[in-house]
This record gives structure tokens, sequence and C-alpha cells, in this order.
């Protein structure tokens, strides 16, 4: 029977996630590792922010400061978990010398996580909030402020209302229509 792979949390300095990804897998290959360290991972999600009207999509980290390690638990030796450990920038796996597996569960959590994000569409960095004063850049109000009455997440669209000759008046957009005031 194959031994189960299980997943390890490995501390980094934060911001240098990807880079410290890149070394680790380099060294895999460069040290033949790849029947112990089944992957690397840095935990992502996919957001959006809107500027200038337009929708950027941004990887943002889930765990900032951390790298998912998968390896085979009886070939994960202190050699190797020393060699990842030297690295620069390298903090220690939770467990020090001895790397603590993340329970199943957890681990599936944050790998569910990154998944759905590969395959959901992206959540907004900066929400809207009912209340909030927003300025139209799209449409027949382009150029008018309103203010958010309603958000309906799963369409995109907000319900507005704007001040047209003195009487408020409630307009439908949709979160590309609009962007947040400074």
């Amino acid at each position: 029977m194959a031994e189960e792979s299980r997943w390890y949390s490995l501390r980094v300095i934060s911001g240098k996630e990807r880079k410290i990804k890149e070394r680790i897998e380099l060294e895999i290959r460069r040290k033949s590792w790849e029947n112990s360290v089944a992957q690397i991972l840095v935990p992502t999600e996919k957001v959006y922010k809107i500027r200038n009207g337009k929708k950027v999509i941004l990887e943002r980290n889930i765990l900032p400061g951390y790298i998912l390690v998968e390896a085979f638990p009886s070939r994960f030796s202190g050699e190797i978990i020393q060699e990842i450990t030297r690295l620069q920038n390298v903090i220690h796996f939770l467990g020090k010398t001895n790397p603590t597996p993340m329970r199943q569960a957890d681990a599936n959590r944050m790998l569910g996580k990154v998944d759905e994000s590969k395959g959901a569409a992206e959540s907004l960095v900066e929400p809207f909030i009912k209340g909030e004063t927003i300025k139209i850049i799209d449409g027949p109000f382009n150029e008018f402020v309103g203010v958010i009455q309603e958000i309906n997440d799963e369409k995109k669209k907000l319900k507005v209302i704007v001040k047209i000759f003195g009487r408020g008046t409630e307009v439908e957009l949709n979160f590309m229509q609009v962007e947040k005031q400074q």
C-alpha cells in the first residue's frame, strides 16, 4: 500500500512566499527529493479591484507568511527539513525540527479555498457597503454621485439612490459601472 502524503506548514518571511517556493522547488530538483516532497504551495485566492473603472484581477495570499509543503512522512527526513529551513527567508516548520503535519481537515479546507478560487468568480477586495457614497463612471448617469441602498453580490449589482433635479431616484447598476468615492 502506498504511503499517503501529508501537508506541513512552513513559516517564512511575509512577502517572500513565491520566491521561497521557487527556491525550494529548485532544491527538490537539484537534490532529487521528488519521492519525499510532492509539492510546494503558496495558498492564494483570486480577488479583484476596480481601478479607473476597469476590473483588475489580483492574487492575494490567504496565509501571508506561510507556505504549504506536501511530503511523505516516512521519507521527509531530518536532512531535507534542515536544508529547507536553512534557506534564506525561511523561519521554521510548524513543530520546528520535528514538523507536525496539518490535520487533514485543515489541509482540505485550505486546499479547497485555493481550488474554489481557481474555478469560481473572483471576490471584490474592497467590497461595497450599504450607505456608502459612490461615483457612477459608466452609463446614462455617468459622473453622478449616489448612495448605495442595496447590494446583490451574486449578480454583482447595486441599487443606488441618485439625486436628479433635487429628487432621489433609484437606479440599478453593475459593479463595473461605479467606483468608490475617494
